[in-house]
């Protein structure tokens, strides 16, 4: 029988550094920029010992060490990440099945197996030996249900979901479980009556239309049924966009600053782009004023281009969108390749 399974690493970054660094197992450890809690940065991810403390990914670095004072901030390094997510995913690779990698510390399987079970703890077996990192296995008949069972299975656990207990695991959950329903599409949600997954299930196929557009809607009602592709991919993942950020640890207030900043982001996404070798068919500049209050804004370029000049030029006028009366902690600019060749 066919099956799609999820792999998700548990705590990934917090582990690979633990593994660094046996000192800290037990410990609350915290990753995020270079490691010092009283400059500007966010946390990349939290040991489970520090999210008992209420940190979660994305929370500045000084919130963090408010709700934990006695976490140990460690400095974020992508290279030691990917090295060994590359190695996690050449190992899910030995088995016969075909891996499509969703990030860093996840990939979804396509297999075919009597005993799902058997291959799930095999996977998380040679995933432990070979790396020393422990995962979770959903187990699903699609994409959706593999990817929620995961949650279910963490940490370091195995657990599977399809139609046949559908609905007895997630009829009386809330709507924002669901894989693609975030906070705000579930208040729109709530707002319509739709509390649960089982309302989703059952709503008004033209409500959600009117509501959320005519293949959003639809989409959404599939959701709540647990519906969903199981087609899984080995192409590898191509960006469709490359960006750059600064978060500055003194507040910028003069406009003539921050667009030479955002001039020196443009230069470094430039050679993102020709490193990429495809051109830049829009480009966007993200804005976060004082307290923490992110913005984006962005145009479409006349035509695709890797010209430096013209997309400081564009990064410019993105930037002139902004009404910059406000202290700024954070400025970005980004890319975004033609779909078409993507």
């Amino acid at each position: 029988m066919k099956w799609v399974l999820h792999v998700d690493l548990d705590q990934f970054i917090a582990a690979v550094e633990i593994a660094r660094h046996p000192e800290l197992r037990g410990k609350p450890v915290v990753v995020g920029g270079n490691g010092d809690p009283t400059e500007r940065a966010v946390v990349a991810t939290a040991s489970y010992e520090a999210r008992e403390f209420g940190v979660q990914s994305g929370m500045p670095l000084r919130v963090a060490a408010r709700r934990c004072p006695d976490a140990v901030f460690l400095p974020s390094d992508p290279p030691a990440y990917l090295e060994v997510s590359e190695h996690v995913m050449a190992t899910l690779r030995e088995f016969p099945v075909v891996v499509q990698v969703l990030g860093w510390d996840e990939a979804f399987l396509a297999a075919e197996a009597d005993d799902p079970e058997a291959l799930a703890e095999s996977i998380r077996e040679a995933v432990a030996r070979e790396t020393g990192l422990s995962c979770a296995v959903g187990i699903g008949d699609n994409k959706l249900r593999a990817k929620l069972a995961t949650g279910f299975g963490k940490p370091g656990g195995i657990f599977r979901l399809t139609q046949e207990n559908w609905w007895d695991v997630m009829a009386a959950c809330p709507t924002d479980a669901l894989w693609g329903i975030g906070g705000k599409t579930a208040k729109k949600l709530a707002e319509l009556g739709i509390h649960t997954v089982l309302d989703l299930a059952g709503a008004d196929p033209a409500e959600l239309a009117a509501r959320f557009g005519p293949k959003t809607g639809p989409w959404l009602r599939l959701l709540g049924g647990g519906i969903s592709d199981a087609d899984v991919s080995a192409t590898p993942y191509v960006a469709r966009s490359r960006s750059r950020e600064t978060t500055y640890q003194r507040d910028l207030t003069d406009p003539a600053e921050m667009a030479a900043e955002v001039s020196a982001l443009a230069k470094r996404v430039t050679q993102d782009v020709l490193d990429e070798g495809r051109p830049a068919a829009r480009v966007a500049v993200k804005v976060r004023f004082v307290p923490f209050l992110t913005h984006t804004h962005s145009i479409t370029l006349p035509e695709p281009t890797s010209d430096a000049a013209e997309i400081d030029r564009a990064a410019r006028e993105v930037l002139g969108m902004f009404e910059l009366t406000r202290a700024v902690r954070l400025l970005g600019v980004r890319a975004e390749f033609p779909r078409e060749a993507s």
